[in-house]
């Protein structure tokens, strides 16, 4: 594993022709590659329209298996230019059922697995609960050629458990590939505080851990919703080494330092003084009588 790492994001609008979706990221993964990222990561279901803003039968026609058709083409690219892809895709696992998931191809081209998307959330505008099942392989750890990287997806962020249990798995840096945006109704002020807790809550995940996180969000306007884009790097400490804009596509590549996570871990040592003992009660839903 090396100490010094460059991930590549991977900010994309998307259509709803799959085949223009696919090389449209193709297209900037090899751009990202050329700038040197070494782990490069797309948003979540980068291959179609976030469907997920109605409740269609139709759109589980969008579903393949993983490994499957765009897992094999990502392989081949993952090889070819010796870097590792992050990729979010709708997953058809049998029939009737299916998952958001993430594939997760290392830089000879091998399939490493899968990470199934945990939290899913059903709100208007994001009616998840109707297409996906929730994960059940647990948080993973991917040991890739540069790094140990978990694989959280878009609503799993605002889970303080889920980024906790996939560092102490080992985790060197988490990703995030999102899509999440801003009713086209609302004002400003309401847009601006929701982007700062999405990432607020995302850098405290760095802070709480000693981790690098990436989130990877997608921009442009979709049935209701401009998908604010403004995917960042944060490193353990919550400093944003870059943001991407909210309303641009951007091909992102940063370096990052996998030995900070010791620096930061001696200097608050937030793992050392963690009370187990005592964390039984976070199993329950809520802690009420009866």
């Amino acid at each position: 594993m090396k100490q010094k790492v460059n991930v590549g994001l991977v900010q994309m609008s998307c259509t709803n022709d799959r085949e223009k979706n696919l090389q449209k990221a193709i297209n900037k993964i090899k751009d990202a590659a050329v700038k040197g990222a070494q782990i490069i990561c797309l948003q979540e279901l980068f291959t179609s329209l976030y469907f997920c803003d109605e409740e269609n039968h139709d759109n589980f026609f969008l579903a393949e298996p993983i490994p499957g058709p765009s897992s094999n083409i990502l392989s081949d690219l993952a090889k070819e230019l010796n870097i590792v892809i992050i990729a979010s895709l709708f997953e058809k696992r049998a029939q009737g059922l299916y998952h958001n998931t993430t594939a997760v191809l290392d830089a000879d081209g091998t399939y490493l697995g899968k990470y199934r998307k945990m939290h899913i959330p059903d709100d208007p505008g994001f009616y998840e609960k109707f297409y996906f099942t929730p994960g059940d392989l647990g948080y993973k750890v991917f040991k890739t050629q540069f790094a140990a990287i978990g694989v959280l997806i878009c609503w799993d962020q605002w889970y303080p458990e889920a980024a906790r249990i996939t560092s102490l798995m080992g985790a060197e840096i988490l990703f995030y590939p999102t899509a999440i945006g801003w009713a086209t109704s609302q004002d400003q002020a309401t847009n601006t505080e929701q982007y700062n807790a999405w990432q607020t809550i995302q850098r405290s995940h760095a802070v709480a851990n000693g981790v690098h996180v990436v989130s990877v969000n997608r921009v442009g306007h979709e049935a209701g919703v401009n998908f604010w884009g403004g995917s960042f790097v944060s490193n353990p400490f919550g400093t944003i080494l870059h943001q991407a804009s909210h309303q641009s596509e951007e091909t992102i590549v940063q370096e990052v330092d996998l030995s900070k996570t010791d620096t930061y871990r001696i200097h608050w040592p937030f793992l050392r003084d963690r009370r187990i003992d005592s964390y039984q009660p976070i199993t329950k839903r809520y802690l009420d009588e009866g």
